[in-house]
């Protein structure tokens, strides 16, 4: 076994683990597999020598500490977090404004959700699973805390 080849098990494995903690993190199995390949690494240096191999050992260590250190270090994760606001709100309705019984038309269609214009205000819409088209006239079944059900009138 080469040099080249236990240095690219070596990195292979830490390109494994810096995939587990940043792309696919809780799969564990580039994970598992980078320590698999780290531990390789190690054996085959060990195999040209025990001098080597510790060396190798003790290089694999430094290396793994250094590179948690900067890992856990906050600015780190300040460069690969969002930063942006989200400024979504749920669906709050007024039980004043919105009643059962009262009409509307849907905006947009009703598969069994979508929106609908009910009393000059454009809310979310459930229907008890039929799906509607655009442009057609509805009832207010019923209002439940932030879900309004709805359905075709007759």
């Amino acid at each position: 076994m080469t040099w080249t080849l236990i240095i690219i098990l070596i990195l292979v494995g830490f390109l494994f683990l810096l995939l587990e903690i940043l792309v696919l993190p809780g799969t564990n199995i580039s994970g598992i597999l980078g320590f698999v390949l780290i531990g390789v690494g190690v054996y085959f240096a060990f195999k040209i020598g025990t001098t080597a191999g510790v060396i190798t050992l003790i290089a694999s260590l430094v290396c793994s500490v250094v590179f948690l250190v900067i890992v856990l270090k906050s600015n780190t994760w300040r460069k690969l977090t969002l930063k942006a606001e989200i400024n979504g709100k749920v669906n709050v309705i007024d039980k004043n404004l919105v009643k059962a019984g009262d009409s509307g038309k849907t905006v947009s269609r009703l598969a069994p959700a979508g929106k609908a214009l009910i009393n000059n205000d454009y809310y979310e819409v459930h229907t008890m699973g039929e799906f509607l088209d655009p442009d057609l006239d509805i009832t207010v079944i019923k209002v439940d805390f932030n879900m309004i059900y709805v359905k075709l009138k007759k």
